[in-house]
């Protein structure tokens, strides 16, 4: 499915149920990122997002602080290391933003899964990190 498909099939909620799973979630934002720059990124992966998790009966799955973490990070990654020539490169060469845990490195647990970060975007209180593996 080319990136123009995925996104058309995303934002009119075609995707099957389960198809958009947390590497469709970076596929996305790493695509709208390259459109429209982060804010307008951040208002289309949430409203993407929303719209889908509603469709699929899920209205309540949308992650506040999650989105604009995993975003403001494909977004810095573009700015450090470019684009590679399209998603699959930009995959392959950061496999570590598939990983589901990742922001485990960045936020303490029960920070990132409390009601108030999926409700708002909080940055991350005192959690320990550990360097990217190609870092």
């Amino acid at each position: 499915m080319t990136d123009a498909e995925f996104l058309r099939a995303l934002e009119a909620c075609e995707l099957p149920d389960g198809a958009f799973d947390h590497a469709g979630h970076v596929r996305a934002a790493y695509l709208y990122l390259r459109a429209c720059g982060f804010a307008g990124a951040l208002e289309r992966m949430r409203a993407s997002i929303r719209r889908y998790a509603a469709h699929h009966g899920s209205p309540g799955k949308y992650h506040e602080t999650i989105t604009v973490a995993y975003l403001a990070l494909i977004g810095q990654r573009l700015l450090e290391v470019g684009d590679a020539p399209g998603w699959e490169a930009f995959r392959a060469h950061n496999p570590d933003l598939l990983e589901r845990d990742l922001l485990l490195r960045f936020y303490p647990e029960a920070q990132l899964h409390s009601d108030l970060a999926r409700r708002t975007f909080l940055l991350p209180q005192g959690a320990p990190t550990t360097p990217r593996p190609d870092a």
